[in-house]
């Protein structure tokens, strides 16, 4: 027989056990109610079988990955048409088109300077090459347009380092483009007071088509290759490409909220990670204060080489996705040991997407959507540049290393 008092002593222990087990996980329960479209991607290995060769890649479970065409050369950024074709360009200096459902391509234009990103708006297709913004008729049913036909609408600073030029049409119907600078401190911005020839490193928008000029949207970005709007919030958020003069870890490469006017800094200050530090690599006074520069709202690991950028608007493709940006990592150089094109393909920063999560327009963190391009020597057997949303509810993303293509994820039915 226990005592009173024993049981009392049992009883005591057994509330105190029960508050250690249940307190935290009855704290929890509101953060992860508020959070539950964040949960943790879970990856699971699928293998591709493209030309005969096995590839491997990691997605997210329920999820599969599909090679649509690789019929294309260098392929870049994408756009679909009002009528639910895929436009994409290219490094090759070819526009390939592809209808649904986007497994067959065809070249529609052939140029040579670059045509990086197209658009189409109101019976004209747009076309970003390294030195204009371009345009020709374009309708639903065409097959070949001639380069003759090709007219510049509106010239860009042109010349080497960092030369594609990434258009984009807004969500209040204006187009918008993007240009870095030449190199890591290149004396270049987006203001009134620098010649046209540097104005570079940002992105521009074009407020009037019946008398185009550029206008300066968001400044101080080194390398904007992507940018998108949130679906919910409609503001624009950008990736952006570090300089590579402070090694190989520092500074992290940008997930930057770009707002009209705003200043990101480069190539005067730089976020270390925590705090905007000057950069002594330039001589020029800076066109705005250090307490005028937008800190990025997420960071990447440094020289991972962010491109593309697309909010996921479509439930279709996820739940837990939904207004979440997936941006497009190329991966790096080597690091070490000496780094550049001839140092130790292992120590490459991988190429993967990766999704920046947002809740109530707010970024929160970074996840891995897709991974595996990279092998274990550090060979690579794709490079994801440009991502889109297609209007069948799937993400589709290029490579243009490796196998040159197009690629599909999608959310698979139960």
């Amino acid at each position: 027989m226990h005592s009173l008092s024993d049981v009392i002593q049992r009883m005591l222990k057994i509330r105190c056990l029960l508050r250690v087990i249940l307190l935290p996980f009855l704290f929890c329960i509101v953060p992860v109610y508020a959070y539950a479209g964040t949960a943790a991607i879970h990856l699971i290995k699928q293998m591709l079988n493209i030309e005969g060769a096995e590839y491997p890649a990691y997605i997210p479970e329920g999820y599969r990955l599909d090679v649509m065409s690789i019929e294309i050369d260098a392929p870049r950024m994408m756009t679909f048409t009002p009528d639910d074709d895929l436009l994409i360009g290219s490094k090759s200096g070819n526009i390939y088109k592809l209808e649904p459902p986007y497994n067959k391509a065809q070249t529609l234009l052939e140029l040579d300077n670059y045509p990086h990103s197209v658009i189409v708006k109101d019976g004209l297709l747009y076309i970003a090459q390294t030195d204009g913004l371009y345009v020709t008729r374009y309708k639903a049913d065409q097959k070949r347009i001639l380069p003759e036909n090709v007219k510049r609408l509106l010239p860009l600073p042109g010349g080497g380092g960092h030369n594609s030029r990434t258009v984009r049409l807004g969500p209040d119907g204006k187009i918008y483009l993007a240009l870095g600078i030449r190199g890591n401190c290149s004396d270049e911005y987006l203001g009134a007071s620098y010649e046209f020839n540097l104005r570079r490193g940002g992105i521009f928008v074009l407020n009037n088509l019946a008398k185009p000029s550029w206008q300066t949207y968001g400044s101080g970005l080194r390398n904007p290759v992507g940018f998108a709007w949130h679906p919910v919030t409609g503001v624009m958020y950008a990736s952006n490409n570090g300089p590579d003069h402070h090694g190989f870890e520092r500074p992290p490469e940008y997930f930057s909220r770009v707002d009209p006017g705003s200043f990101h800094g480069m190539p005067w200050f730089q976020y270390d990670g925590l705090n905007i530090v000057s950069d002594d690599c330039i001589d020029s006074d800076p066109p705005l204060p250090a307490d005028k520069v937008s800190i990025p709202v997420a960071v990447f690991p440094a020289r991972n080489a962010p491109m593309g950028v697309e909010f996921v608007d479509n439930a279709r493709f996820g739940q837990s996705l939904l207004n979440d940006a997936v941006v497009a990592l190329r991966g790096s150089w080597a690091t070490k040991p000496g780094g550049g094109f001839f140092g130790a393909k292992k120590t490459r920063r991988k190429p993967k997407l990766v999704v920046v999560r947002f809740n109530k327009g707010k970024a929160l963190r970074v996840d891995d959507l897709v991974t595996g391009f990279q092998l274990e020597d550090g060979s690579r057997w794709a490079r994801p540049v440009g991502v889109i949303m297609g209007p069948d509810g799937a993400l589709y993303f290029t490579s243009d290393s490796g196998v040159n293509g197009l690629f599909r994820l999608r959310k698979l039915e139960k």
